[in-house]
C-alpha cells in the first residue's frame, strides 16, 4: 500500500535502540523505553500561509531525525509499526 501525508505531516519508522548497555547488560523488552530517533520514510507537500502559497518542508525521506517521547500518533501499514507527526514535533536532524 502507498501512502502519502497531507500538509505538513511526517511518516517516521523508529530506529531502535541499543539491546545492551556498555557493560553487556541485556536490556529486557519491559525496561526499554521507546527510542525518540527514526527514519523519515514519507513527508507531505509543506503547508500553505496566508497567501495560499506552500512552504515546503524541512525533512525529506530518508533524513535521521530526533522527536518528542510522545509525539505522533502510532500507525501500523503494511506489517510495519510507523509515526504519523507534524513537522513542528521534530526536534532536529541527525547529520
Amino acid at each position: 500500500m502507498k501512502f502519502r501525508p497531507l500538509h505538513d505531516r511526517v511518516v517516521v519508522r523508529r530506529i531502535e535502540g541499543e539491546e545492551k548497555t556498555n557493560g553487556g547488560i541485556i536490556i529486557p523488552d519491559t525496561v526499554k523505553e521507546k527510542p525518540q530517533e527514526g527514519e523519515v520514510v514519507a513527508a507531505g507537500p509543506g503547508v500553505r500561509d496566508e497567501a495560499s502559497q506552500i512552504i515546503a518542508l524541512e525533512v525529506k525521506a530518508g533524513d535521521r531525525v530526533l522527536f518528542g517521547k510522545w509525539s505522533g500518533t502510532e500507525v501500523k501499514i503494511d506489517g510495519q509499526d510507523l509515526l504519523i507527526m507534524k513537522e513542528s514535533d521534530i526536534l532536529g536532524i541527525v547529520a
